[in-house]
């Protein structure tokens, strides 16, 4: 029996929104869980940290891959086989004996985040088309705000009232609903003219933007002017150059480098971007303070953290139908710019205070983020041809990704170094290792390497490196917002290549 097209559109929809809730879910719920995980398994401040990193670094430099590889031989293929493997995954994870072996885990479940992702958006972007691609692509940012807002709130009442190790069940269980939709609704598309998928630009591309990636993860622990950081630089950047070359050179390239020369392209990759330093990273550093230095319980850090990410619940779709009568560009530069009011407001609340001063700057940043949220997935297919999509989608997301997984990797830096400065005029070993110490939420490690500072004095110099991270955070939103008010898309590529077209037709008839 067959459904109405409309009906059979928005299940597709749903399996894609599910899909999407389990992402932040699976980002943030670990930030919550990670002092109870550091308790099951031990581990350094550092290597705690690749309970995220891993997941990051894998995402972030497979999803170009995914997206080729959707376009070549399926979207409802690459995305079945992504969120089945992130499913089982999910269910691995609470089994793994050791840190190592779950952090190995971690970087699976990156792999296959990236093949359910980037299958999952370029096949909607077959599904609506115009203006409802844009709504159907804002309930996508609902759905992350879903993730987002609930997400550390279930993780910390499960750590509190269970045990960590049933906060992945669950993401299986969110997998196999959205299986079950994409199973029976969604239909398999490719594009047409695709000649198989850029192998050596692909396997390149993942090297290099992998070990970029790695190196800066790798820098706060090991050092910026370690030998094995620069050398992996070096390495990324040989890697990158030699990606361009081989892109220059087939016929049907993974990235399609004429696509830069436009604008409006360009400033699409650069809002995706933009979440990153102004939202994403106090996704992670937020809760790391409100539990390990505040000393907050999960649930109340989770309850706090609905502050910030509550009002994704609703202003991306706000955003999606605002587009009726004002441009992209107006709506994302404004909720830069209120997101850079929160940061700069926030930055003034010091460590100790109550909760409601904490929660009103960031229902402030949360707002202001909203309203790019649900505009950015949906701008990045409408800038180039529909049969790209999944290149479209794979660029985007690669840019938004790995520039999350970078920014949290400077920004916790940053917080070392600023805390280190804090606590003392010479970089001792004893005040920088307290200092990545207090970076990770360990107040008590950082108290045994000074413990003549005391936890006040300690807690006091987090808070002044915290405010001083703020405020570099809300200078780089506001030059963020400049650049998108700028070059933002106002329309398609394709607008762009017929105006240069026509361009170049005036000029020879002159």
């Amino acid at each position: 029996m067959s459904i109405p097209l409309l009906l059979q559109q928005r299940l597709i929809l749903l399996a894609v929104c599910i899909t999407a809730i389990s992402m932040p879910f699976n980002f943030t719920a670990p930030a919550v869980a990670l002092p109870a995980i550091g308790r099951t398994f031990g581990g350094s401040p550092m290597e705690l940290n690749w309970v995220t990193n891993a997941f990051m670094l894998t995402f972030g430099s497979c999803l170009m891959l995914a997206g080729a590889l959707a376009d070549n031989y399926g979207r409802k293929r690459i995305f079945f086989g992504g969120v089945s493997a992130f499913a089982v995954l999910a269910a691995a994870l609470p089994l793994a004996p050791s840190l190592a072996l779950f952090d190995v885990l971690r970087a699976a479940q990156g792999l296959a985040a990236a093949a359910a992702f980037s299958g999952g958006m370029s096949a909607l972007a077959q599904v609506f088309d115009g203006p409802g691609r844009i709504r159907a692509f804002s309930f996508v940012g609902t759905s992350f705000g879903i993730g987002l807002a609930f997400g550390p709130v279930v993780a910390g009442a499960i750590v509190e009232a269970f045990d960590w190790h049933l906060v992945f069940p669950l993401i299986t269980v969110l997998a196999v609903i959205s299986l079950s939709l994409a199973s029976r609704y969604m239909r398999e598309s490719r594009n047409p003219d695709a000649a198989g998928v850029d192998w050596p630009g692909a396997i390149t591309f993942t090297w290099a933007l992998g070990i970029f990636t790695y190196a800066i993860l790798k820098a706060p622990e090991s050092g910026w002017s370690d030998p094995l950081v620069l050398g992996l630089f070096a390495v990324a950047l040989l890697s990158f150059v030699a990606f361009v070359m081989i892109e220059q050179h087939v016929a049907q390239p993974m990235l399609d480098l004429t696509l830069f020369r436009f604008p409006r392209f360009v400033g699409v990759q650069l809002l995706a971007a933009a979440p990153a330093y102004s939202f994403v990273v106090l996704l992670i550093l937020l809760p790391i303070r409100f539990v390990g230095i505040e000393g907050m319980s999960e649930v109340a850090a989770g309850w706090l953290l609905i502050a910030l990410s509550a009002p994704l619940l609703v202003l991306p779709v706000v955003a999606g139908y605002l587009t009726r009568w004002l441009s992209p560009s107006t709506l994302c530069g404004s909720g830069l710019l209120v997101c850079a009011a929160g940061l700069f407001w926030l930055s003034h609340v010091p460590v100790g205070s109550a909760a409601t001063e904490l929660a009103w700057p960031m229902l402030v940043i949360g707002a202001g983020i909203s309203l790019p949220w649900g505009l950015m997935d949906g701008m990045a297919v409408s800038v180039v041809p529909k049969e790209r999509a999944g290149m479209a989608t794979g660029i985007f997301s690669t840019t938004r990704v790995a520039g999350e997984g970078v920014a949290i990797a400077v920004v916790t830096a940053l917080l070392s170094a600023f805390t280190a400065g804090h606590l003392g005029n010479a970089a001792t070993p004893d005040i920088v290792g307290a200092a990545q110490h207090l970076a990770t939420g360990d107040l008590a490690g950082a108290a045994q390497r000074l413990p003549a500072a005391g936890h006040a004095a300690l807690a006091e110099g987090y808070s002044a490196a915290f405010s001083t991270l703020l405020r570099v955070l809300t200078a780089i939103t506001v030059l963020t917002a400049a650049v998108v008010f700028l070059f933002l898309d106002r329309g398609s590529v394709a607008d762009d290549t017929d105006t240069e077209r026509d361009d170049q037709v005036l000029d020879q008839a002159g």
